[in-house]
């Protein structure tokens, strides 16, 4: 799974798995079921008041810091790691870099749960 993917898992909560049915033996009568529905669409999520609520107690400054962010979530928030995220979302800059990269990072992961259904404060995505 992709380090988005793990950071999107950690706010959203994993959606469920879709249940999938065995074929029934031969001499079982099969029983009409009905089609799956459609995917039911989820409240927006309050990015926010998620991360809030998860660093309550905490001294971590997840507003402003991509490694505050990860260590929030219980990722590991190695240059490694911030660099394949920057990777990921398609970062062009010197990786070398990493005040420029990490608050770049930053904006673009709250960014990026903004356009995945995430209620993001306009101040955290700019």
């Amino acid at each position: 799974m992709s380090i988005f993917g793990k950071i999107k898992d950690a706010i959203f909560g994993k959606k469920p798995e879709p249940v999938t049915q065995t074929a029934a033996p031969a001499a079982i009568p099969q029983i009409a079921t009905p089609a799956p529905s459609a995917p039911v669409d989820l409240p927006p999520v309050d990015v926010e008041a998620v991360l809030s609520e998860k660093a309550a107690g905490k001294d971590l400054n997840w507003r402003t810091s991509i490694v505050d962010l990860m260590k929030l979530l219980d990722l590991d928030s190695s240059l490694e790691n911030r660099k394949e995220l920057a990777t990921e979302l398609g970062y062009t800059g010197d990786k070398n870099d990493s005040a420029t990269m990490n608050i770049w990072l930053h904006k673009q992961v709250m960014s990026e749960l903004a356009h995945n259904g995430g209620v993001v404060p306009a101040d955290l995505k700019d």
